[in-house]
């Protein structure tokens, strides 16, 4: 794929296509990642799903979506009108959903350049199953690799793993052509006066800035232990709010940037975010992003 800027949204934050459009020119981004979308639709988890914590979200959506046959026929011809590349968030429950799901969005190009397995989902039984397991993870782009011929294949790796670096290679060995990371930190939040957690589901995804050490550390790691030795591209995402974390995230190693938790308080934080590293450029003297992807300097 080929992004006109590295800014994207993240999966789940901004529904199938055009929710957004009244509050923010999507046709700015680099690329939009759609919510997840399943063989077969999904009802989600119970509310309450969402609740706010100091410095992030916990969501518990449990991937609602509408299904990919709604999806093609309803939702294709609108991402289409926004002229820019559409990377499709897949989850499943075994090896078949994903294959048969992302065989059938490969058949959708050129408004489907990207295909995402989420195989890190907090919030649903099994969700992890695949994304903290190395050898089953590969096994799975393994099989996903065989009937996805063309779009690009990406991997959305968890951080609730050991070493994150171990299942990163699994994925490129298998054949990932991307990584995005991170997915959001399996959490809970307690209401004290009932004894009871406020989640519907008990757990959840925390995102937001409270998580973006950690997810710039992930970033870096798998960076420098499988990415650049592979020439694989890095999808950063994890509290991104400005264009100063956009930096810190391009300096530990990512190409593409994604934004999440920041849109539910400014739609339009992408587009600020790509002013903020234009201007960050022309200050360092530099040409293009690329420029600076891994770059940190550690002595």
């Amino acid at each position: 794929m080929h992004l006109a800027n590295p800014m994207m949204t993240a999966s789940g934050t901004c529904g199938y296509a055009d929710e957004y459009s009244d509050f923010a020119d999507l046709s700015k981004l680099g690329a939009f990642v759609t919510k997840s979308i399943s063989k077969w639709p999904r009802p989600g988890n119970e509310s309450c799903r969402v609740i706010e914590t100091r410095g992030g979200m916990l969501n518990a959506i449990g991937l609602a979506n509408i299904g990919l046959e709604r999806f093609i026929k309803e939702k294709i011809p609108i991402l289409q009108r926004m002229g820019i590349p559409v990377i499709v968030n897949v989850p499943g429950w075994c090896v078949e959903d994903y294959a048969d799901v992302a065989e059938r969005l490969d058949q959708e190009l050129p408004v489907v350049q990207g295909i995402e397995l989420n195989v890190s989902c907090p919030n649903v039984k099994n969700g992890l199953s695949f994304g903290t397991d190395p050898i089953r993870l590969g096994e799975l782009v393994t099989m996903v690799r065989r009937r996805v011929r063309r779009a690009t294949l990406i991997v959305k790796l968890s951080p609730n793993v050991a070493d994150i670096a171990l299942t990163a290679r699994a994925a490129v060995e298998a054949g990932a052509d991307c990584l995005s990371l991170v997915n959001t930190f399996t959490a809970m939040v307690i209401d004290i006066e009932k004894g009871r957690p406020m989640l519907a589901n008990a757990t959840g995804g925390l995102s937001g800035p409270a998580i973006k050490p950690i997810a710039v550390y992930m970033v870096h790691r798998v960076y420098t232990q499988v990415a650049k030795a592979h020439h694989i591209p890095i999808i950063g995402m994890g509290g991104i709010q400005s264009w100063r974390d956009a930096v810190e995230f391009v300096l530990a190693g990512a190409t593409g940037l994604a934004v999440g938790t920041a849109l539910f308080i400014d739609p339009a934080i992408p587009d600020k975010i790509c002013d903020g590293l234009r201007e960050y450029l022309q200050r360092k003297g530099h040409w293009s992003l690329r420029e600076l992807i891994g770059t940190l300097q550690i002595d």
